[in-house]
């Protein structure tokens, strides 16, 4: 393939991105890799593949090339020093990219599996690999390359779908059939009908028609087989913030261990812009970044999360426990985790679901974001996600509307958060304020009419989104009525459980002996990142307390 000179220049580094290894870093590389000439035109790994090798740019130029249908374009180019792949190199996802030598040179090639050594490993070097994967990954999500799903925004699988890759963070674009011309020429191209819709075309041209969670989750190397034999010390379900916090602990002390979780890994923190209060992170850290960090470190000591894996069932079994999935997995386990956390609670307003995943959102991520780029928005809720999301969506929106039902901002918020939305020059404030009705037209909105909840005025805001934060509903109706709750449906542990128990319950023990609760699916937990992941790490040594009582 020829590349015009356009194509041969190198794409600047703004954001980090892009890096350039040291001299040094390149000569420790090289102890464990193999250099390689290349000559231009050689593919060192085709989009859709899901390589097996990590390269470093020694000489010559790299052009990173993005192909759909029968059309190729250059999308990065990489001189001396730089190095390939993203996010999915560390996750075993199939590339949204292709790379191919622009001209002579050579190139360091390394196994993914020392790459993945030097990120969990190597505090300063897998810290600049990963931090520019991450970006990379951000910057994708923002392109709209990726995955490319075709179908209705009216359709609830559509949304099922686009809710599922938005929350592990992959990017896509969304043809709508109602409203882009060509979606349906694309369908007829891949042979494939309305009815079958929608569909999924994946990085290497495959085509997924109505896929479910699980199988779009294998097509894109999100979920593993899980080994189906043995007895495990310990089974998390949820992979939050608590649950993957325990997940860490319990397999780098050497439990076996397995983690599921219905929908990604992060939990409702992973849909979290920025968190600022978590310790150790000054600067502050994205939840799909807190996420991501969390993944591969379980991952390093053995244990991928599986996504997706709804639990159902949860009966006891001869002193053990087993749990039953959705997808027909049984995992039978000496002890326990539960950190499924909640749902999300949604405003009490009729026929608003088909508006979910175009313009009303549960998240307020940069999936989100570039949904309404340089749009009014509102934002609903008093606590921390919802000040998170009105700073993040700000930072686009010419005007966002904050709408509290109470009449004071920090009854619920962090007061560092309470300056920043009170000092933000586009955020704007309604307290005493409830939404009664979306202004829409069916597809798009245009506003939300309000009340005043002391003085009954209504008044209509324009808004071409609607992000809503109102709390949420604990996931335990999979407890089968084995797990004493509360009368919210929150799990019960510790002193909380009461008498009846054949001992007393251990600190986030159930009234199930060996089965935890951690996180906010507990009763009375605090709703902080911080929190839960302490709540997790305590889990483990509980555990460990059990199992010795046990024997």
């Amino acid at each position: 393939m020829t590349l015009s000179a356009e194509d041969l220049v190198e794409t600047p580094d703004p954001h980090g991105a892009f890096p350039r290894l040291t001299r040094e870093q390149l000569d420790t590389l090289s102890a464990a890799g193999e250099r390689r000439a290349v000559r231009p035109g050689e593919v060192l790994y085709a989009q859709g593949e899901q390589s097996t090798s990590w390269y470093v740019v020694l000489s010559g130029k790299v052009a990173i090339q993005h192909r759909e249908g029968d059309e190729t374009r250059t999308v990065r180019v990489h001189g001396p020093g730089r190095f390939l792949g993203e996010l999915g190199l560390l996750e075993g996802q199939p590339s949204f990219f292709g790379a191919v030598a622009a001209e002579p040179g050579e190139v360091l090639v390394l196994p993914v599996g020392e790459l993945q050594r030097l990120v969990t490993g190597d505090p300063v070097l897998g810290d600049l690999i990963l931090r520019a994967y991450l970006i990379r990954r951000a910057l994708i999500i923002g392109s709209g390359d990726g995955l490319r799903i075709v179908g209705s925004c009216y359709s609830p699988d559509t949304r099922r779908l686009l809710e599922f890759v938005a929350r592990n963070r992959l990017p896509y674009r969304l043809d709508d059939l109602d409203e882009d011309r060509g979606a349906e020429a694309l369908l007829r191209r891949l042979g494939v009908t309305v009815d079958q819709t929608p569909v999924v075309v994946l990085p290497g041209d495959g085509v997924l028609r109505n896929p479910g969670n699980a199988e779009l989750a294998r097509a894109v190397g999100l979920r593993h087989q899980e080994p189906s034999a043995g007895v495990r010390d310990m089974l998390v379900v949820g992979a939050g913030p608590g649950g993957l916090a325990a997940v860490v602990y319990a397999a780098s002390e050497g439990l076996v261990t397995s983690a599921f979780d219905a929908v990604a890994a992060g939990g409702q923190a992973g849909t979290t812009s920025r968190i600022e209060n978590y310790l150790g992170f000054p600067s502050g850290i994205s939840g799909a970044e807190l996420a991501e960090r969390s993944v591969l470190q379980a991952a390093k000591f053995g244990v991928r999360v599986a996504v997706p894996g709804e639990a159902r069932t949860l009966a006891p079994r001869g002193g053990l426990y087993a749990v039953g999935f959705d997808d027909g997995t049984e995992i039978v386990t000496r002890t326990v985790i539960i950190a499924t956390g909640a749902r999300y609670r949604r405003l009490p307003l009729p026929k608003l679901e088909y508006l979910e995943g175009t313009c009303l959102y549960y998240a307020a991520t940069p999936q989100e974001a570039r949904q309404c780029l340089a749009d009014p928005v509102a934002v609903v809720g008093g606590g921390n996600s919802a000040g998170q999301a009105a700073v993040f969506l700000a930072d686009t929106s010419p005007v966002v509307h904050l709408l509290v039902r109470g009449g004071d901002l920090g009854a619920d918020m962090s007061r560092y958060l309470v300056d920043q939305v009170q000092r933000h020059p586009r955020i704007r404030v309604h307290l005493h304020t409830e939404v009664r009705e979306v202004v829409e037209d069916g597809k798009t909105m245009s506003g939300v009419e309000v009340e005043d909840n002391r003085t009954h005025e209504r008044t209509r805001l324009d808004a071409r989104a609607l992000f809503v934060f109102i709390g949420a509903a604990p996931h335990t109706r999979w407890l089968s009525g084995h797990i004493a709750l509360d009368e919210d449906g929150f799990v019960l542990t510790g002193a909380d459980v009461g008498a009846g128990s054949s001992r007393a319950p251990l600190p986030l023990e159930t009234s199930s002996p060996g089965v935890f609760a951690v996180g906010d699916v507990r009763h009375g937990s605090v709703k902080r990142v911080a929190s839960a992941v302490g709540e997790g790490a305590m889990a483990v040594r509980l555990v460990h307390e059990h199992l010795a009582q046990e024997r």
